[in-house]
């Protein structure tokens, strides 16, 4: 939705722009006499700024809807930056780990990082509640699969190595549990709404139902 989002923008600005510099031109050249230089110059001007203000009437609006202010959205949009990196550190490193042991672990592990971060960059307010994600679980993540990768690709281990592979991955199932605790809990009032929705149409059924029976 986040990609969608993206590429309509892009496309309502480029499509503004473009239009915009056809009708500054053709304004400047046959109504204002102007020269085909400067007449262009004036086109390339106001597209590029038509191009910069749609998108940022379009980006005020976005965080107004998430009831964020501007400052918290820009540090929230500069975590996610940071994290999009360390997402893509920590994908490179549990795929190169080939064990099949660890393979389903592995693969969990990255949907359950990425649904979080593709949650938040879609509704940036969910960052408030997966600031220990953020801030502490996926940076042990990254650091621990790294040191995982590079351990397990050694030719040879010696039994201090082998010690600190079996402590490694077992700190990382227990991080691979806290991160889908993290995601339960950014879903909770998601879950909640729903039950109450369940419980408003059963009622509404219900209701139907003995109606129903009345008239029959």
């Amino acid at each position: 939705m986040n990609h969608l989002r993206t590429f309509v923008l892009f496309m309502i600005q480029s499509i503004s722009s473009f239009t915009m510099m056809i009708a500054i031109w053709l304004l400047s050249f046959l109504a204002l006499e102007q020269t085909f230089l400067l007449s262009s110059v004036y086109a390339l001007i106001s597209g590029g700024l038509t191009f910069l203000t749609v998108g940022g009437v379009s980006n005020r609006r976005f965080v107004k809807k998430n009831g964020l202010t501007h400052k918290e959205y820009k540090y929230i949009e500069k975590n996610l930056k940071e994290a999009k990196e360390k997402i893509l550190r920590l994908q490179r490193a549990l795929v190169n780990v080939r064990s099949i042991q660890h393979a389903k672990r592995n693969i969990e592990m990255i949907r359950t990082v990425r649904k979080i971060y593709s949650n938040t960059k879609k509704e940036p307010k969910r960052f408030y509640k997966a600031e220990g994600f953020f801030y502490e679980r996926l940076d042990s993540l990254v650091e621990l699969a790294e040191k995982y990768f590079f351990l397990s690709s050694q030719p040879a281990k010696s039994k201090e190595m082998i010690v600190s592979l079996h402590e490694t991955d077992s700190t990382l199932n227990s991080l691979n549990e806290s991160v889908k605790k993290d995601l339960y809990i950014m879903l909770n009032d998601d879950v909640d709404t729903l039950h109450f929705e369940l419980d408003v149409a059963k009622n509404s059924i219900n209701r139907m139902k003995k109606t129903n029976r009345g008239i029959y």
